[in-house]
């Protein structure tokens, strides 16, 4: 049970030597993921208060929300036999929060299989500016041996949890046997702030054993407020394709010079394969994080300044402290002698079975099966590296009679309720853009004492719509993509777009399954994402005099062809123009074509269904766009598709223009169906 799926882990450095990186500091303080200011007490237990009645009452804190029981340590039954709970001082002669500063080498997996927290821990070791958000006024908490009576035995902590920063307090009470921690403790008998991390997270979900067995990427989200993006090494072939590998390498360099935590791990695929230590030093089912990515020079003295050759290294960590890779570039192989010694002192290779190894990126990719790079997204205006505008919209499923309001309608697999999920639309405003989509679930690890400790399989799908689109659909679009479907707490994509409108729609794998849900879309230009909420448009008291539509309809310009040159190049700059009633969809430019494809739609509520449709096609300009042609639709109901030669203003039958443009119309007197 050490490890569900890995996940991020990143970038580390031993606490002696670290060297800030002024650069990288600044991004990752401006990050602002989530606003740090929003806190939220977890159960209400306020730290300030709470520590202050202790220190005027001259008593340690004990917690009655998480006591020294067994019901906070298992769910199920005690399987460590008799346990003692000792506080930090009856441990250590001088206890501390950190001894020499905080580093990945601090920590230790206990009796409890969860490296995929330990990893995570280790992973946000490495970054000052993110550990200072887990560990608030971490001075403040510190022992102080001038003033012991000031120490009231209570800690607080800080996860983000579903959307908003929550601030989680402990007593310092640590379940031990034989005088020594049960769980995660640091190498250091006198440095507390890993064990005291775990309980805190331990009460976050319930108990102890709660945290046996999981996914490293929701830690590095709880740690961070980021997004995981989890890569199957194997079914990406990256071995074959050398390009592919480059690639990938410069991604995860960027993440990791971003500030953003990575994890890895080597799939089981079984449960005797779990654990298994593979000849190479490895080990399955195990997550690994990853403490250092980066390109080494080759070479000795000043000769290796005017070489190019660097090898694309990554550096790892095995939470247990020890079994390392014993392949090439592993601590005392012979191949580190292809590097100076001012280059490895520079990159910190030690001589020490501690857990930490190097390998080049290529045996990474041959040995690992799965990784997951945690971003951490840049949503501040004041940095140095792309800026994300984030949407964020909190939602749920909910099952209902009638299935106009039901919103538990399960994947596209259930046709007719599929489209009965809640439905948000957004725009992308450039020609492409990259959107990153994270939906996540409240986690239910913390009711598995009641035996709903399983997640639903969720997933979301993302279709281009009518360019107008107020209202729900009623009918299945183009679906430009989506996520898998899996029982994860959180799902990610990342994909890219074109210009236009899009609806995605986030659902459970099956109908009727009910629960909440957190939708984080990222786009480089504000979205203005919403939810579609109603199904048609409102009935108002000015409806009796202004009138109701009476039929929907949705026109669909697919392509034109052979318009007329009207540059030095004999091409245009043609854009197409809807109308209907009043109202008008104009759709992007398209540069130096006679056959543009505009693949755009339209949706018209027409209250006069005789009135016909026009759609008029110009050519973009400096200062006045020129007319091209236009053609007139019929008004009937019905799905029709034609292509029809392009007509002059005033549309006669005697003046047609050079070029033809191809229509599909679908209407219905249903406001509903479409």
């Amino acid at each position: 049970k050490l490890l569900f799926s890995s996940v991020n882990v990143s970038m580390w450095a031993d606490k002696h030597t670290q060297t800030p990186d002024p650069v990288l500091a600044v991004n990752v303080l401006f990050c602002n993921t989530v606003s740090v200011g929003m806190v939220v007490p977890y159960e209400g237990q306020s730290f300030s208060a709470l520590r202050s009645q202790c220190q005027d009452n001259g008593v340690l804190f004990e917690d009655p929300l998480f006591p020294p029981s067994d019901q906070s340590l298992f769910y199920n039954s005690n399987r460590l036999g008799q346990i003692t709970w000792k506080r930090p001082k009856d441990l250590c002669i001088e206890p501390h929060l950190f001894v020499d500063g905080i580093s990945a080498h601090d920590l230790h997996q206990g009796q409890l299989g969860n490296c995929w927290f330990v990893a995570a821990c280790s992973s946000l070791a490495s970054r000052e500016a993110l550990w200072q958000k887990v560990i608030p006024d971490w001075k403040d908490q510190e022992w102080d041996k001038e003033k012991p009576e000031s120490y009231a035995g209570i800690f607080h902590f800080r996860f983000w949890r579903f959307g908003e920063w929550v601030d989680v307090v402990i007593d310092d009470r640590l379940p031990t046997v034989n005088d020594e921690l049960v769980y995660c403790h640091s190498n250091d008998v006198n440095e507390f702030w890993s064990a005291l991390v775990e309980k805190a997270y331990a009460k976050m979900y319930g108990c102890y054993e709660a945290l046996d067995g999981g996914n490293t990427a929701d830690a590095l989200v709880d740690f961070t407020g980021g997004v995981s993006e989890p890569m199957d090494l194997v079914e990406i072939g990256l071995i074959e394709d050398k390009e592919l590998l480059d690639e990938l390498f410069d991604t995860v360099l960027k993440v990791h010079d971003r500030g953003g935590l990575i994890s890895c791990s080597i799939r089981a695929t079984s449960e005797s394969d779990m654990e298994a230590r593979l000849d190479c030093g490895l080990v399955k089912g195990h997550a690994y994080a990853v403490t250092d990515v980066r390109k080494v020079r080759l070479g000795h003295g000043l000769l290796a300044y005017f070489k190019s050759d660097k090898l694309n290294m990554i550096r790892l960590r095995n939470p247990w402290g020890q079994r390392e890779w014993n392949g090439p570039w592993s601590d005392s192989s012979e191949e580190w002698l292809k590097v100076s010694k001012s280059e490895r002192e520079k990159i910190g290779v030690t001589v020490q079975d501690d857990g930490e190894f190097w390998m080049t990126f290529d045996d990474f990719i041959a040995n690992y099966t799965d990784m997951i790079l945690c971003r951490l997204i840049n949503t501040s205006y004041l940095s140095f590296h792309k800026t994300w505008e984030e949407a964020v919209i909190r939602g749920s499923w909910r099952q209902h009679d009638d299935p106009l309001h039901n919103r538990a309608g399960g994947c596209a697999n259930n046709k007719y309720s599929f489209l009965q999920n809640p439905q948000y639309m957004f725009d992308v405003k450039k020609p492409e853009d990259e959107v990153l989509f994270c939906l996540q679930q409240k986690d239910r690890r913390a009711t598995l004492r009641s035996g709903r400790g399983e997640n639903l399989p969720i997933g979301f799908d993302i279709h281009r719509v009518e360019l107008n689109r107020t209202y729900r659909m009623h009918a299945i679009q183009q679906k430009v993509g989506g996520s898998i479907y899996i029982n994860s707490r959180s799902v990610f994509l990342r994909i890219d777009l074109k210009e236009g409108r899009y609806v995605v729609i986030p659902t459970t794998f099956e109908p009727g399954l009910e629960g909440d849900f957190l939708l984080r879309i990222f786009t480089d230009v504000a979205a203005g994402c919403k939810e579609l909420t109603l199904d048609e448009p409102p009935q108002t008291c000015w409806s009796g005099m202004c009138g109701y539509p009476s039929l929907v309809t949705q026109v669909h310009v697919m392509n034109a062809n052979g318009l007329i040159g009207k540059d030095s190049e004999e091409v245009s700059d043609p854009y197409v123009i809807i109308r209907c009633e009043g109202e008008k969809v104009r759709s992007p430019v398209h540069s130096s074509t006679r056959s543009p494809v505009f693949d755009i739609k339209g949706l018209f509520y027409r209250k006069k269904a005789r009135q016909p449709i026009s759609i008029e096609i110009y050519n973009h300009n400096t200062f006045v766009d020129s007319f091209l042609g236009q053609v007139t639709l019929p008004a009937e109901q019905g799905d029709f598709q034609q292509t029809l030669h392009l007509r002059d203003k005033g549309d006669h039958r005697d003046n047609d223009l050079p070029g033809t443009i191809t229509v599909a119309i679908v209407s219905t007197t249903l406001l509903t169906n479409i």
